[in-house]
């Protein structure tokens, strides 16, 4: 992830194996992760169980909070293609009775659509 990319907020792809050792003690029997994305020091993950939202909190980023919302608790989810001036998509999903949704943005690159699917593929 460049630098400027995360000072913006624009997600990056995260590599599985960076976060087993963080979730090793959180990912229940028969759970993997299909994709996870980055923003600063903070992540949203997306297993084949739920989606796992991760703050790193603190100077040194050693207090992690992570917060898990089941898919069946979400109700509804949104994408917006990048356009011609704007590149960036975003991905927004509604959990519960929360009328404010979890918003993120993805860089140019990254394939929203296929984090789309899989939010599709387990929600629905």
């Amino acid at each position: 992830m460049g630098l400027l990319s995360g000072i913006l907020g624009n997600a990056s792809e995260v590599d599985n194996e960076k976060l087993d050792k963080l979730l090793n003690d959180t990912l229940v029997e028969g759970e993997h992760i299909e994709k996870a994305y980055q923003v600063i020091r903070d992540m949203f993950v997306f297993s084949n169980k739920r989606l796992l939202l991760i703050d790193k909190q603190g100077v040194t980023g050693s207090k992690v909070e992570i917060l898990s919302i089941p898919y069946s608790k979400i109700t509804k989810f949104s994408k917006e293609s990048a356009g011609h001036f704007d590149l960036d998509s975003e991905l927004k999903i509604w959990v519960g009775s929360d009328p404010t949704p979890i918003a993120k943005e993805f860089k140019a690159g990254d394939n929203i659509n296929e984090v789309y699917r899989i939010i599709s593929t387990y929600a629905l």
